[in-house]
């Protein structure tokens, strides 16, 4: 059931950071891996600043996607994808 709550809560937070990072939606499978790996930046920033539970980790996994797009859109600037 741990992996399921990763994937929800993973595709929530990606698609939060793609909404408010405009331009950086990757689609649903994208959003997801955004939104684990978002957790995982989100969490070593923040730690449990935003709390522990659902809507903390989302919105913790939401800052850390913002950052994430943000990079890759630095990184991917000006070239085709």
């Amino acid at each position: 059931m741990g992996i399921l709550w990763t994937l929800i809560i993973g595709a929530i937070a990606g698609w939060l950071g793609a909404q408010i990072f405009k331009g950086g939606s990757l689609g649903l499978i994208g959003n997801i891996v955004v939104g684990i790996v978002g957790g995982f930046i989100g969490y070593w920033l923040l730690g449990t600043t935003f709390g522990t539970e659902i809507i903390g980790q989302i919105l913790t996994g939401a800052v850390g996607s913002i950052i994430l797009l943000a990079i890759v859109n630095l990184l991917t600037r000006g070239r085709a994808v």
